[in-house]
């Protein structure tokens, strides 16, 4: 059985990766270990985005699919340290709700990118805001009538194909 949060994780990482140059990334792979340097401890992170092409600049990606509250200061506080303990170049956190008013200060005292994502998102149907960029999904079905008319103009104007198909 798949999990909410689980999908919301692999929804969240495909979305990432789908605009990652607008965070300055390369690609997102999934879910991984990575090991800290200073506690010596594996960290379980939900994505991990790459700067370059070599996995030394690397950005950790937390999705926390909560939602009731945002996220916490401690929270934020956690993911801070793994960041300082894999020397991560920075962060970033995935919620459906903006994160609560000590959260927000630590995000931006330590470099994570709030990013929120609605809680039933899919990789077609989805709203993704982060710093002043709203990025929409929308997959629908449109009936069409018995015909269809496709008309392209260039931009004077003149019509360059016109038809109807029945």
């Amino acid at each position: 059985m798949i999990t909410r949060w689980k999908t919301y994780e692999e929804v969240a990482r495909y979305l990432l990766a789908k605009f990652g140059e607008n965070f300055g990334l390369k690609d997102v792979e999934g879910k991984q270990k990575v090991k800290g340097i200073r506690s010596g401890t594996d960290w379980e992170i939900d994505a991990k985005g790459r700067k370059t092409d070599t996995n030394e600049m690397f950005i950790i990606v937390e999705c926390r699919r909560h939602t009731s509250s945002g996220q916490k200061q401690d929270h934020i506080a956690g993911l801070s340290y793994r960041i300082i303990d894999t020397s991560a170049a920075g962060g970033i956190i995935v919620s459906p709700l903006p994160l609560q008013e000590g959260a927000k200060k630590v995000a931006q005292a330590e470099g994570i990118v709030e990013v929120t994502l609605n809680k039933d998102c899919s990789t077609t149907d989805y709203v993704m805001q982060f710093l002043n960029e709203v990025m929409v999904g929308v997959c629908n079905t449109i009936p069409l009538s018995h015909s269809v008319r496709v008309k392209v103009t260039d931009a004077e104007g003149n019509v360059e194909f016109d038809k109807t198909y029945e």
